[in-house]
């Protein structure tokens, strides 16, 4: 039997660059030749069973050869040879267009293929519970990668929310866009090893004690790059330029981080995988020219994160994070956080150092839901039939749920940070110990400052610009701290955020076309944040739920 790999060394030794259509026809026989085999074996073993290529069993796709996505599966065979009592074989990682052009389905093809096909028989009982088991060489998720940090801990559940944002910071054990079908679809999932019968994990919607805990896990994506968009003039428009530049290429753009201008000007920062780092600097470069401003990038950062649902209910997440990388001097490049998840872009000779400080600092490695009671039926929702059959007509779209507003916060602002590990700390430590809670927090690195930007209450800004000037008179006295309680922040919330490329693009451009500017920007996997002038904060959600159709 062939392997990918041989058919895809097969079509090099013919042609240097194989046209991608060809390739969809060449890959996907990899897979018919196992469902038939697999078919067979079942049938020598007094068994009915049948195979049914993606094609066959209904999978409909675009036409984006080689990481086509899944617009809708028409599982009428499916259902008739489970009816008739047959063991259904179905070849996973592809699909047909609608000009009947077999396409394969791209990285995480295989998995997104099994929850999808779960997804659809719900159609038929949209309030029954449907569930997937997803078979791998790991026997479930754990707290963090046990092959750079030993005691990590198999988790017994955890929600599709924790999963799909330890998904997106390098946990590899199951990819977002299988996560993000199963949320969309409500279909609890399964991952277990192949080689034993014991339980894996179940990843499943939200249950109250998966809040008992701040963090659940811990992830890392060693090779990644960060870019910094320097002097850029603060007014509308300018995100959208950049970022459209890089979505028309189709590169995911992973941390974005802006801070408050200052003088009329800002810094705008993100990351990138490593490898796509020289084609995104040919992209952005003739931009920021445009701009008169100026690129600095670095191709050897790692970025390390925490995630848990306990997050919204427990203060000093930061606080503890930042603690334990600043006790081994691990210096902070970049940081972004969600209602669900802080990360942190660290160097990258430090980023397994980090992994391992952070798992430790929130004890990780005990199994601290142990007696938790935990039940995957109670935990799936009755999905409303129109909805349902709605959704399987779009079925790899992305979803944004909601357009929310945050009127009731103020934020601090820190120019001209020195850059040096700790300093983050004592800040956050400061604002801790008077007793304030922090909510979203956006550092970027330039020149060698760094600008730290949070948000507070209202009604504790004061206090919070206070003790954060005194921290600065002992760690860096000629840096400036500016507080406004001018501002609200628009919360963009919805699944595919990552998985799909140009959505920080349409969020931008939208607010562009009013001539919304963009004073703050902060993302994470389900949530994009923009802060904007609190007396345009209903305009700009105005705009964007027009952009998304809600």
């Amino acid at each position: 039997m062939l392997f990918r790999s041989e058919l895809i060394e097969l079509a090099h030794e013919i042609t240097e660059d194989p046209p991608a259509r060809e390739m969809d026809m060449l890959l996907a026989t990899g897979e018919q030749i196992s469902i038939s085999l697999m078919a067979m074996a079942i049938q020598t073993l007094g068994e009915k069973s049948i195979s049914f290529t993606g094609a066959q069993v209904g999978i409909v796709t675009d036409s984006s050869h080689t990481r086509a996505r899944i617009k809708s599966i028409s599982a009428g065979k499916l259902r008739q040879a489970l009816e008739a009592g047959q063991i259904v074989i179905v070849a996973v990682f592809q699909g047909i267009d609608e000009d009947g052009n077999i396409t394969t389905l791209g990285r995480g093809g295989s998995d997104t293929t099994a929850v999808a096909l779960a997804a659809c028989m719900k159609q038929d009982s949209p309030t029954q519970p449907v569930e997937c088991e997803i078979f791998t060489d790991v026997d479930g998720i754990y707290s963090t990668d046990p092959r750079i940090v030993p005691e990590a801990r198999k988790m017994d559940a955890i929600s599709y929310d924790e999963m799909l944002e330890l998904a997106s910071v390098g946990a590899g054990v199951m990819h977002s866009r299988s996560i993000e079908f199963a949320k969309k679809f409500d279909v609890p999932l399964m991952v277990r090893s192949s080689f034993s019968d014991s339980l894996g994990t179940w990843i499943v919607p939200e249950q109250d004690w998966m809040i008992t805990n701040p963090v659940c896990g811990a992830a890392i994506v060693k090779d990644e790059a960060r870019v910094s968009v320097e002097n850029v003039p603060d007014v509308p428009g300018v995100s959208h330029r950049l970022f459209t530049a890089l979505a028309a290429r189709g590169i995911i753009v992973d941390m974005i981080a802006q801070n408050p201008g200052s003088k009329g000007h800002t810094s705008i920062g993100f990351t990138v995988p490593a490898g796509e780092l020289r084609k995104t600097l040919e992209l952005i470069e003739p931009v920021a020219r445009e701009l008169n401003a100026t690129v600095e990038h670095d191709g050897q950062v790692s970025k390390v994160s925490v995630v848990g649902s306990g997050m919204k209910h427990h203060a000093g997440v930061a606080q503890r994070m930042f603690a334990a990388l600043a006790q081994e001097k691990i210096n902070l490049r970049m940081i972004t956080t969600g209602d669900i998840k802080i990360s942190v872009l660290v160097d990258k000779q430090d980023g397994t150092k980090a992994l391992r400080v952070v798992h430790q600092a929130f004890q990780l490695g005990e199994n601290a839901f142990a007696d938790m009671p935990f039940r995957k039926d109670a935990a799936q929702k009755p999905v409303v039939l129109a909805d349902l059959t709605n959704r399987l007509t779009h079925m790899e779209d992305i979803l944004v749920s909601e357009i929310t507003t945050q009127l009731n916060e103020g934020r601090v602002a820190v120019h001209g940070m020195v850059d040096s590990p700790g300093h983050c700390f004592k800040v956050f430590q400061a604002v801790a110990n008077a007793g304030i809670v922090v909510d979203m927090i956006v550092q970027n690195l330039g020149c060698g400052l760094a600008d730290l930007s949070f948000s507070v209450p209202l009604s504790d800004l004061d206090r919070a610009c206070k003790v954060t000037k005194d921290v600065l008179l002992e760690i860096s006295p000629k840096a400036t701290v500016e507080s406004d309680p001018s501002l609200a922040t628009v919360h963009v919330v919805g699944v595919g955020m990552r998985t799909h490329t140009g959505v920080a693009s349409k969020v931008f451009g939208a607010l562009a076309e009013r001539k919304i500017n963009i004073l703050m920007i902060n993302t994470s996997e389900m949530r994009i944040s923009v802060v904007v002038e609190r007396e345009r904060v209903d305009e700009a959600a105005s705009a964007l739920k027009f952009a998304f159709g809600l």
